[in-house]
């Protein structure tokens, strides 16, 4: 396991990249995520440490649930959401197709 500042920047990085791929700004995480915009900078830099509730509602924000992993999970959970090489696509997307109306809803 990393260092306390590696975890931080770790977690810094990823809400980053899902900010971008939200096309979000700062302020706007922070707004949703009921925080200033310095501080969810500093915890965007890795610079700041904060609360679990703080950054799950970060994560929230941006679409993303933190959740608990076994350490022997990691690896598949780490494949399920890297790219295939042949189509750039992770092996799991969040988003469902468009004739998918989701679990539990029938077809109209």
């Amino acid at each position: 396991m990393g260092s306390d500042s590696d975890i931080l920047r770790e977690i810094g990085i990823a809400f980053r990249h899902a900010r971008l791929s939200h096309a979000m700004t700062q302020e706007q995480v922070a707004r949703l995520a009921g925080i200033s915009r310095p501080r969810y900078r500093d915890i965007e830099k890795g610079t700041a440490a904060a609360r679990a509730t703080t950054l799950m509602n970060v994560a929230r924000a941006l679409s993303l649930e933190m959740m608990l992993v076994p350490q022997a999970m990691v690896p598949a959970v780490q494949a399920l959401l890297r790219p295939d090489d042949e189509d750039e696509m992770p092996a799991f997307v969040s988003q469902p197709d468009d004739d998918d109306d989701g679990p539990g809803f029938p077809r109209a």
